[in-house]
């Protein structure tokens, strides 16, 4: 079942802008109806003198500074790099990297791919929720036509920013400082809407403000981690659903409204709880216990892996609706882990139920799975088709 101190490497492009429009052609993320807006939009004209490179790899961002340094400032704007653009929800002050990133400029082929899914029609009507530097939007104003992309940004400094480099280029789309959870009912309806933060509820507001047929594009995942996947989602005839798979594995910074507050891990593991919990062995591997499919398996669940120390790594399950917990204390060499849990709810049984399950079901990837959002806030997820019940 399964985002800094260091420099991350140079960008891997050749001849700039050029070699990166090879790149996306190459990797099919750019698609020949896109070539015009890729070539007509620049991404650099939509990001800051100092910004922020991030290695995908280790985890790490630099600063790079345009005044200092042009060049490098130049080869990161054009390569296949995720950017980070502020930090800190705009607390942050100084060249330095930050603590946590709360915008940024996303990898060229991310854009291309989820744009490509999105499978938009000149003139059609476009609802962006989180605006960022403005290029995804400025992106769609140059296939549909700028009059029909309206875009909304709950910080209003990113949203400031990104209404006056849309201006710059030409491109005058309606750029709102607003949560974008209830959408912008004032314009719709809508035959697309994508959002470019990583959610964990998809408000049904969207469903309503969205023509039948029409697609709703979101990056989406569970409280259990990090990981996300798209969700291509299609309005059904009637207005009352939305349905569509997975399309794609991705990273996004998760809507402001939607971040994890969990309790301190003193409130589930007092001192001594160890010492009376139950306890049990798996044989389920640690690796099966990380990724996207973990958390559709086990709901309203999150779980943190402790760094490896001397051959042994703790994984951790908190429950979010109570304060049960469980821990599995895996050793190199062993293919047994000792495990504890206590609580109401009994959430390594849960797991182990699961990956049985997954097992069972020929270890389906996110590709597999799919989401139903129905009138209410009912989101169901699905193996197989919207009729396939986990």
């Amino acid at each position: 079942m399964t985002s800094p101190t260091a420099q991350p490497t140079a960008p891997a492009v050749d001849s700039g802008r050029d070699g990166l429009r090879r790149l996306l052609l190459d990797t099919g993320a750019l698609e020949p109806a896109w070539v015009p807006a890729f070539d007509a939009v620049r991404r650099a004209d939509f990001l800051p003198g100092v910004m922020w490179p991030h290695d995908m790899a280790t985890g790490r961002s630099r600063t790079v500074d345009k005044a200092r340094d042009p060049d490098a400032w130049q080869s990161y704007a054009d390569s296949d790099c995720p950017i980070v653009t502020q930090w800190d929800d705009g607390a942050h002050n100084g060249p330095e990297p930050g603590r946590s990133f709360s915008s940024s400029s996303s990898m060229p082929s991310l854009v291309f791919s989820m744009l490509a899914d999105l499978d938009v029609r000149e003139g059609q009507r476009v609802l962006e929720i989180g605006t960022g530097t403005g290029w995804n939007a400025a992106l769609l104003a140059h296939r549909v036509g700028a009059g029909n992309v309206v875009t909304v940004d709950v910080d209003g400094v990113v949203a400031a920013g990104a209404r006056a480099a849309l201006q710059r280029a030409g491109l005058p789309v309606r750029v709102l400082h607003r949560d974008g959870y209830l959408g912008f009912p004032e314009r719709a309806p809508y035959d697309r809407i994508i959002a470019t933060c990583g959610l964990r509820n998809i408000p049904f507001e969207w469903v309503d403000q969205t023509v039948p047929g029409g697609i709703i594009l979101v990056p989406w995942g569970t409280y259990y981690g990090p990981a996300e996947a798209t969700a291509r989602l299609v309005v059904a005839d009637d207005g009352r659903s939305a349905s569509g798979p997975f399309t794609r594995p991705v990273g996004f910074m998760r809507m402001r409204a939607q971040r994890l507050v969990r309790r301190q891990h003193a409130a589930y593991v007092p001192p001594g709880a160890m010492d009376r919990a139950d306890t049990s062995v798996t044989s389920v591997p640690a690796a099966d216990l990380d990724g996207f499919v973990p958390g559709l398996l086990v709901p309203d669940v999150t779980h943190v892996a402790d760094r490896e120390r001397e051959g042994r790594r703790t994984v951790w399950l908190y429950g979010l609706s109570d304060t049960s917990w469980a821990a599995a204390v895996f050793r190199d060499g062993r293919n047994e882990a000792k495990v504890y849990q206590s609580g109401p709810r009994r959430l390594w049984d849960e797991v182990e139920a699961a990956h049985e399950w997954w097992e069972a079901h020929g270890r389906p990837g996110y590709e597999r799975f799919g989401l139903t959002v129905e009138r209410g806030g009912h989101t169901r997820v699905w193996l197989d088709g919207p009729n396939g019940l986990l």
